[in-house]
Formats: C-alpha cells, sequence, structure tokens
C-alpha cells in the first residue's frame, strides 16, 4: 500500500467542498467556514477531554496533564478565532440571516 498524499489523508476534497452558500454575499462564506473550523476544534477539545479522562482513571497522569493542557490550547484557538467573524458588522450579518434559517439562533 502506498503512502497516502496529503491531500488524501486529509480528506481535503470533501473538506473544502463542504461549504454550500445559499446567497451570493461573500460574508456568508465566511460564517459557514468559521463555525466549521470551530466545530473541528470542539470535537478534537472532546476527544481530548476523553483521552485525558482515560487517562486519570488509570492513574497516568503525565499525559493526561498533557491532553488537559492542549484542551486549554484549543479554548483559546476558539476565542481568537471569533475575532475574525467579528470583521463582519451586524448589518452585512443581517444580510445573511434570512438564508441561514435556523442554523442560527
Amino acid at each position: 500500500m502506498s503512502d497516502p498524499r496529503y491531500g488524501d489523508y486529509l480528506a481535503l476534497d470533501a473538506i473544502l467542498s463542504a461549504q454550500h452558500p445559499r446567497s451570493s454575499d461573500p460574508n456568508e462564506l465566511l460564517f459557514i467556514i468559521q463555525h466549521q473550523t470551530s466545530e473541528l476544534w470542539m470535537k478534537l477539545a472532546l476527544h481530548e477531554l476523553r483521552a485525558a479522562r482515560d487517562a486519570i482513571r488509570a492513574d497516568d497522569l503525565p499525559p493526561a496533564f498533557k491532553m488537559l493542557a492542549r484542551v486549554s490550547r484549543i479554548m483559546e484557538q476558539l476565542v481568537h478565532a471569533w475575532s475574525v467573524l467579528a470583521t463582519m458588522t451586524p448589518s452585512e450579518y443581517s444580510s445573511i440571516r434570512p438564508h441561514l434559517g435556523s442554523s442560527s439562533g
């Protein structure tokens, strides 16, 4: 079996084609990508928290500390990432809001 290519290993075709704006407004792509990347970071945080829990239960604390530190960095990443979305003005958000349906509160 040959080594996977970078794009294949990361499933880039699937990831990069997973954005389906419902309007022609360029801000909608920002909204979609911001939320998709946040979901991926949260998936990783949950993965790390479960692994840390399992390590603690096994009394294997050094890896658990490392995983919890990683979760802290993930949370920092999530907070900082919202600054990109903050470049969208309320009126710009209002123009895409009708296209979001129940996907945004």
